[in-house]
């Protein structure tokens, strides 16, 4: 069984058991998350589509690691100006274990 499911912004593909990088959900390691936005629940034969949502599934994930992302170095230049700017980001990223797929 597998779900498409919408966090942060990005759309995920995921199945019981994977490990996967969202932008930063509250919570501590080891606490469990329910996401409920789900697009689409898969099984061998049969695919359930919502529209946009399917109401009543849900996905529950378990928060293995806070972290950051690798640093983003952002350079801006207007050529004969003496204009250089430099900056830095890491983004804020959650690693979710799949612990369940339920669908209503």
């Amino acid at each position: 069984m597998f779900a498409v499911l919408k966090t942060g912004g990005k759309q995920y593909k995921v199945s019981q058991g994977d490990v996967i990088q969202v932008e930063k959900l509250e919570g501590n390691v080891g606490d469990t998350v329910t996401l409920d936005q789900v697009l689409m629940i898969g099984e061998e034969d049969k695919v359930d589509v919502g529209s946009p949502i399917l109401g009543g599934s849900k996905v529950t994930c378990e928060i293995m690691d806070q972290s950051k992302g690798p640093k983003i170095l952002v350079f801006k230049k207007k050529r004969r100006k003496k204009y250089r700017r430099t900056n830095g980001h890491r983004q804020l990223i959650t690693h979710l274990k799949i612990t369940d797929i339920s669908k209503k």
